[in-house]
C-alpha cells in the first residue's frame, strides 16, 4: 500500500523539522518528504490540510493488563486505545500476573501484540523473580526473548545489596534499569502528598522525602556501577534538581514524569476524588510547577500516560481503599499540547518529549520522519478539541481526573509501519 499524506503541516523534533509539505510512504517506510520518488502513484491519499503530521508517539508506561488482569483491561482494547491516541510504540511494564520474568511469558505478549497488528510493544523483564526483590532475573535470557530494559515497577527492592547486584550485572551486559524512587518503608500505607491537603482531609500521607531518600540511594549506586538509569515517574522539586546535579556530573541517567502531573496537584483531590489517587502522588503546586519547568528545559527527558486502566468498581471506594492508577494513552498527546501551550513552547520542541527522546531511552529506531524510517506517523488536529468522557475513551479503563475537561489535539489518523490502524469517525 502507497499512500500520500498532503497539505499537512509535517513536524519532526528529532531533525528540527516545522514545515507545510507531504509524506510519502511505501511498503511500511517514509520513501519521500516533500517531493515524490520516482514512479510514486499512491493507493491512498490523505488530505491533512490544516492537520499536524508528526511521528508516531512513544509511551514509557502502558500498563495492557494481560497477562492476569483481563477484568480491568485487556490487550486488544488497550492497543486500540493506543492507536486511537496516536502512540504507536510503547514500554509495558512487568506488574502482571505472573510479572514478566520468564522468557515464555515475554515471547507470548509480543506475539499476541503481533498478532493485532497495532502499535509496537516493547517489554519491561522484571528485575528480580515475581519482583520479590529477592533473587535476579536471568536478564541476558530475557534480553534474548525481547524485553528492552529491567524494572520492578511499583514493588521497590528493599534489600539494597539485591539491588546493588542487580545494577552490577546490568552493567556488566548494558542492559539499562528502570525505577521508580520511592522508599519501601516511609508513606507505605500513604495514598496522597503528605500535606495541608492529606491533613485536611485525614488522608494518610507519603512525605516527598519518601523519593529523594529513595533517589539519593539510586544514584550512589548508579554512580558506583556504571549503570544505565531511568528514573520513573519524578514527583518532586528535590528529585527534578537531583537529576539535574546527576546529570551534570555525567551520570548515565534519564527520567520521565506522567503526563498528569504536569496538570494537577494536591488541591485537584477534592472531595476524595477517587480518580485522584494515583502513585506517585500529585503533590504541591511547587512540585508540579518544577516537574512542568524540568521537562521544558530538559533535565526531565520524556513524558509518558503512566497508563493504568482499572475498573470501576476499584474507584468507587472510599479514597484510602481505592486502588490507585489512571488510564492515559489517549490522553498523552493532549495533555503534552495542552502543557505547550501553557509553557508558550514551540511544538516541535514539545512533542520531542513524546516522539524522539522517549525513543531515545528505550533505545530503538522511532519517533521521528527520517527517510527510510518506518512509517509510524500521528495526524492529529491541533484545533479539535474534545470532551473526556467514558464514551469517548477507546480505552476498557475509564478511570481518569481528567472526565469533563475539554482537551485539545484530536487524533484523526494514525499509522503503524505504513498501516492505517486508526481513522476517526
Amino acid at each position: 500500500m502507497k499512500t500520500q499524506i498532503q497539505n499537512g503541516r509535517v513536524i519532526d523534533p528529532k531533525h528540527g523539522l516545522d514545515k507545510v509539505q507531504d509524506v510519502y510512504i511505501a511498503e511500511g517506510r517514509i520513501v519521500g518528504l516533500g517531493t515524490a520518488p520516482d514512479g510514486f502513484r499512491p493507493d491512498r491519499v490523505v488530505d491533512a490540510k490544516g492537520l499536524v503530521v508528526m511521528p508516531g508517539l512513544v509511551d514509557l508506561a502502558a500498563r495492557l493488563r494481560e497477562p492476569g488482569f483481563e477484568h480491568k483491561a485487556t490487550l486488544q482494547s488497550e492497543m486500540h486505545a493506543a492507536v486511537a491516541g496516536g502512540v504507536t510504540s510503547l514500554a509495558c511494564p512487568p506488574d502482571t500476573d505472573p510479572p514478566l520474568d520468564e522468557p515464555g511469558l515475554v515471547e507470548m505478549l509480543k506475539h499476541r501484540a503481533r498478532v493485532l497488528n497495532l502499535a509496537h510493544v516493547y517489554p519491561l523483564g522484571a528485575l528480580t523473580s515475581k519482583l520479590e526483590g529477592e533473587r535476579l532475573t536471568e536478564m541476558a535470557e530475557l534480553r534474548d526473548a525481547g524485553c528492552v530494559a529491567f524494572s520492578q515497577a511499583e514493588r521497590p527492592v528493599v534489600d539494597t545489596e539485591v539491588l546493588w547486584r542487580a545494577l552490577q550485572y546490568a552493567a556488566t551486559f548494558d542492559f539499562a534499569v528502570w525505577l521508580r524512587p520511592q522508599d519501601a518503608f516511609l508513606g507505605k500505607a500513604g495514598v496522597a502528598h503528605d500535606g495541608e491537603v492529606a491533613t485536611r482531609l485525614g488522608l494518610p500521607g507519603i512525605p516527598s522525602f519518601a523519593e529523594t531518600i529513595a533517589l539519593a540511594t539510586l544514584l550512589q549506586l548508579a554512580r558506583a556501577t556504571g549503570t544505565r538509569l531511568h528514573l520513573c515517574r519524578l514527583s518532586t522539586a528535590e528529585g527534578v534538581e537531583m537529576v539535574r546535579k546527576a546529570k551534570e556530573e555525567g551520570l548515565k541517567v534519564s527520567c520521565d514524569v506522567g503526563a498528569h502531573h504536569l496538570h494537577l496537584s494536591e488541591m485537584d483531590l477534592g472531595y476524595f476524588d477517587t480518580h485522584c489517587n494515583v502513585m506517585p502522588p500529585f503533590r504541591s503546586l511547587r512540585d508540579r510547577d518544577a516537574l512542568r519547568e524540568g521537562v521544558r528545559e530538559g533535565v526531565i527527558d520524556a513524558v509518558c500516560s503512566d497508563h493504568t486502566p482499572l475498573d470501576e468498581d476499584v474507584k468507587q471506594m472510599p479514597f484510602g481503599e481505592s486502588e490507585p492508577g489512571a488510564t492515559g494513552l489517549e490522553l498523552l498527546l493532549p495533555l503534552t499540547l495542552k502543557w505547550a501551550q501553557e509553557s508558550k513552547l514551540p511544538l516541535v520542541k514539545a512533542l520531542a518529549r513524546v516522539t524522539c527522546d522517549p525513543a531515545r531511552i528505550l533505545g530503538i529506531d522511532a519517533g521521528h520522519l527520517g527517510l527510510n524510517a518506518v512509517a509510524d506517523v500521528c495526524v492529529f488536529d491541533p484545533e479539535g478539541w474534545f470532551k473526556v468522557s467514558p464514551e469517548t475513551l477507546k480505552s476498557q479503563g475509564k478511570n481518569t481526573p481528567f472526565l469533563g475537561y475539554e482537551l485539545p489535539g484530536r487524533v484523526r489518523y494514525t499509522f503503524v509501519a505504513g498501516h492505517l490502524c486508526y481513522e476517526a469517525a
